[in-house]
């Protein structure tokens, strides 16, 4: 990654899963694409002028967190899954094998099982089949929300 580098994410995803995600990978803002042009322009002047972006409802759920109102722990059991555990976990949502998660991630598939085990402990899933069921819905639930 470079420092010097100002990124602002502009994506059709919802931010509340993935604003923390790409500001922990380095990015200085995150904006859903349905905000329009003028909250994109002012994110943009945000970023070049060495600030943070986000939305506002976004901002105040950091400063809840940081302000010890909301713990981790109480956050969403998908929010607890790491970056990698999450790609497994959307792919799994998609209906794609260990072997296809492999290939798209370029990983082992047994990395990939290992995630999915895992994914399933953070989880409290107890089986494969419930793992795949969960993702799907997830899936299909986000593709709703877009």
């Amino acid at each position: 990654m470079q420092p010097e580098l100002l990124m602002l994410v502009v994506s059709m995803h919802d931010e509340s899963l993935y604003a923390d995600r790409v500001l922990r990978a380095g990015a200085r803002g995150y904006i859903t694409k349905h905000e329009g042009g003028e909250k994109l322009m002012e994110a943009i002047r945000h970023v070049l002028s060495g600030k943070i972006y986000v939305s506002e409802s976004m901002s105040a759920h950091i400063l809840e967190i940081f302000s010890g109102g909301q713990t981790r722990l109480d956050r969403s059991s998908i929010e607890k899954l790491s970056d990698r555990e999450f790609e497994v976990f959307e792919s799994l949502g998609e209906g794609l094998s260990s072997q296809q998660i492999a290939k798209k991630l370029h990983l082992s598939a047994k990395t990939v099982d290992a995630h999915r085990a895992n994914i399933k402990t953070k989880l409290s899933i107890k089986t494969t089949a419930e793992l795949i069921s969960y993702a799907a819905r997830w899936t299909s639930h986000q593709a709703q929300k877009e």
